[in-house]
């Protein structure tokens, strides 16, 4: 029975709706590490073994002992197996030099500010980096009248996580499901493109419309498609929870029995009761 629900869920028959974005779920290779990073380096606070909290949003570190596949190697921002958490900064300048100060793989040529012209996006902070096993993550700062008032604090530097990016090869077909089947609605749009989000993404030429979505509490989830370049790969259908480049977006749904789901793209959609 519930194989069937699931089935028709992703086919359309059913509408969901989605209470809450819960966390991303993330496969690691090594917890201790992992947990040392998140928590030492971005300022997450344990909650359980493998859950952690910054400020309102969590997420999961799933350890399968390191015999899962790896991220390639030679990933780009635009590959359809890309998916970001965007970790909120009170001070981008601070927060960039305690990445350098640790050492973290840089994925963007430092921090970018994204120009006046683009009204939607325009004097958004951004850069782009890479936790212990490849994740991409990225730091994001709001100046004021820009993102939710909470990320205007100044009682610490790492603030949450506004939104989970990902991938998507067309954003009509990703909206179908986060949209119409999972019950999401549209926060915002935008056109991105320019030196300052060819140097963020580290993709020449690239041009982006992206699409931000929202439950009715926890972080959005964003459709990054790439007008330009159109060459992203696929993403693998055949990955297990114990791969690291496995991700998940967990989603609280007291309708739908828990399981996990594909997106059109292959990013994987968990959903779960809420919590008692």
């Amino acid at each position: 029975m519930r194989h069937f629900v699931l089935v028709a869920l992703l086919a359309g028959r059913l509408l969901a709706a989605v209470e809450a974005v819960d966390s991303v779920r993330m496969t690691v290779s090594d917890l201790e590490r992992a947990t040392a990073f998140y928590t030492q380096v971005l300022g997450f606070e344990p909650v359980s073994a493998n859950r952690l909290r910054l400020g309102d949003e969590f997420i999961e570190l799933n350890a399968c002992g390191g015999a899962g596949r790896p991220i390639p190697a030679d990933s780009r921002s635009h590959d359809r197996w890309f998916q970001h958490i965007a970790i909120v900064v009170g001070d981008m300048d601070q927060a960039y030099r305690v990445l350098v100060r640790h050492k973290v793989r840089p994925l963007s040529a430092g921090p970018q500010t994204l120009p006046a012209w683009n009204k939607k996006a325009g004097g958004i902070k951004a850069f782009y980096f890479a936790d212990p096993d490849n994740h991409p993550l990225e730091i994001l700062w709001f100046p004021p009248r820009k993102g939710d008032l909470k990320w205007q604090r100044k009682d610490r530097l790492f603030l949450g996580i506004d939104h989970t990016a990902i991938v998507v090869a067309g954003t009509e077909t990703s909206l179908k499901f986060y949209r119409d089947r999972l019950g999401l609605r549209v926060a915002g749009e935008s056109l991105n493109y320019g030196v300052e989000q060819e140097r963020l993404n580290n993709v020449a030429g690239a041009r982006l419309r992206i699409t931000a979505l929202r439950a009715p509490s926890g972080p959005g989830v964003e459709f990054l498609e790439y007008l330009n370049p159109r060459d992203g790969r696929r993403n693998p259908s055949d990955d297990t929870p114990c791969d690291l480049v496995r991700r998940e977006t967990v989603m609280h749904d007291s309708g739908a029995p828990a399981g996990a789901l594909r997106d059109p793209d292959g990013h994987v959609v968990r959903l779960a009761p809420p919590p008692r």
